[in-house]
């Protein structure tokens, strides 16, 4: 009985756990394991009496309860890793911003994923970390974790029932909408180098390697500016995309969460 009941916690805690350690923000390297194992066994207690009752639930030392424990880990990280879209968005528009308004020579590592970011990247990651908590996204996600016990037991029926494909074709969508909030800055800066190719030829006297960088520099500020009055809605049609992506992983749907 011991041996049994013990099956039945862990085999949720290694869907909640994974899903814990590979979420966005809370996954992060900068986040102690410690805090992210107590997190997870929280969790765990607080879902366990919303799980149905398990059935035929292999022997807690057999190969078949071990493969059932990788299929929670799969579970748990697809439904957390689909939240590092999130981030992963807002840095690749930021090294696009930053790469046409001359800010890509500021950069510094990332504590999110321990890669050397441009600045401009890690500024949009800041500011899309604080939304995501302060609009509760967290809350949000760990519903759809606790519901994801209702939808996708724990057992290998719904094994072949998850849309692996949707989640890697996510990665196209991710890069259109980054393209999609970098776009302005990426036509306004193109003007702006038009306009000195055009002064150039009219006045060759010019130094156009020391004016040019200053000005562009200016310019790309301004632009920065700019993008940010665009910000919110960008960031909402992200949330909108990746819950959605989540709700598809665990087989239900909950449309316009934000």
């Amino acid at each position: 009985m011991i041996l049994s009941f013990l099956a039945s916690l862990i085999l949720p805690f290694m869907r909640v756990s994974s899903c814990v350690m590979a979420m966005f923000a809370l996954g992060s390297r900068s986040v102690p394991s410690v805090v992210k194992l107590t997190l997870s066994l929280a969790l765990t207690v607080i879902v366990y009496p919303l799980v149905p009752e398990m059935q035929n639930i292999p022997d807690i030392f057999s190969p078949g309860f071990f493969l059932l424990a990788g299929y929670q880990i799969i579970i748990g990280i697809m439904l957390g890793y689909a939240t590092q879209f999130i981030s992963q968005i807002f840095v690749v528009a930021g090294q696009v911003v930053a790469m046409q308004t001359g800010l890509g020579f500021a950069s510094l590592v990332d504590p999110v994923s321990g890669s050397n970011t441009p600045v401009v990247g890690q500024f949009f990651t800041v500011l899309a970390t604080i939304l995501f908590f302060v609009v509760n996204g967290h809350l949000v996600l760990f519903r759809l974790l606790a519901e994801s016990f209702v939808t996708l037991p724990v057992g290998f029926e719904g094994f072949f029932s998850i849309p692996y494909m949707e989640f890697a074709r996510f990665g196209s969508l991710m890069f259109s909408l980054a393209l999609s909030l970098s776009l302005s800055s990426i036509c306004a800066m193109l003007l702006v180098n038009f306009t000195f190719g055009v002064m150039t030829r009219a006045a060759p006297q010019l130094n156009i390697f020391s004016l040019g960088f200053a000005v562009s520099l200016l310019c790309g500020l301004i632009v920065l500016r700019l993008v940010l009055s665009g910000f919110m809605r960008h960031w909402n049609e992200a949330m909108n995309r990746v819950f959605d992506l989540s709700c598809s992983l665990i087989n239900t749907s909950c449309p316009g969460i934000f």
